[in-house]
């Protein structure tokens, strides 16, 4: 069984636990990871470009030219895509749909897999609790200078990469930690491949650890 040390808010190592070696070890498969986060992607992508056809512009009742006699092409309508301001062929449409489909014990064993490798590489801590008593920045400032002071041994912006996830975020917290650079924190319940991709450190309290290890150490409901 793996074991990570418990530290404080200080980065004071306070203990260890033992965690599942099925659920924080898993082997990485990039492919697999790959899967999940364009899956992610494109399901989150919004529609935005969209072109009108020709049966959607407007105009084009009236016949633009008599069909003989004028040395022109014999057109029908403004509204042919060949003509400037008629409508697009095959352009972008808004009823274009991006999403995908990865089954669900795919995506939870590529969240495994990156959790893993962030255990493998050191780059994981768990702390007893994240609390924070009023709302102020500095405060949580302190918290994550003391990780990256004593634990995360990263250079440059890598250091600086933390994602914080906890059980359930309160408001002080929340607000606390919402404008300090390179930073981000989430519920457990919103717990993501992209957020775990991009941030380097990963830092979650006991409380959360447990949790994971318990949802992801048993098979999925359908």
């Amino acid at each position: 069984m793996p074991t990570v040390n418990i530290y404080n808010q200080e980065a004071k190592k306070l203990k260890t636990l033992s965690l599942n070696d099925g659920v924080f070890t898993v082997a990485i498969n990039e492919d697999l990871v790959h899967q999940a986060m364009v899956t992610q992607m494109s399901n989150e992508r919004q529609v935005l470009a969209h072109t009108k056809d020709r049966s959607e512009v407007r105009g084009g009742g009236r016949k633009p030219h008599k069909q003989k006699g004028t040395g022109r092409a014999r057109a029908g309508s403004r509204r042919s895509p060949i003509w400037i301001g008629g409508g697009v062929t095959f352009g972008p449409l808004k009823n274009k749909n991006f999403s995908k489909n990865i089954n669900l014990k795919m995506k939870r064993k590529a969240l495994l897999m990156v959790v893993g490798d962030r255990m493998t590489t050191n780059n994981l801590v768990v702390l007893d609790k994240i609390e924070i008593s009023e709302f102020k920045t500095k405060d949580f400032v302190k918290v994550t200078e003391a990780l990256r002071k004593e634990i995360f041994k990263a250079e440059g912006k890598e250091k600086n990469s933390i994602l914080f996830i906890v059980k359930k975020a309160g408001e002080k917290l929340i607000y606390s930690s919402k404008n300090v650079p390179g930073i981000k924190l989430i519920n457990v319940d919103n717990i993501n491949i992209l957020d775990l991709l991009k941030f380097k450190n990963l830092v979650m309290t006991e409380e959360v650890a447990l949790g994971i290890e318990k949802k992801y150490g048993s098979s999925p409901k359908k």
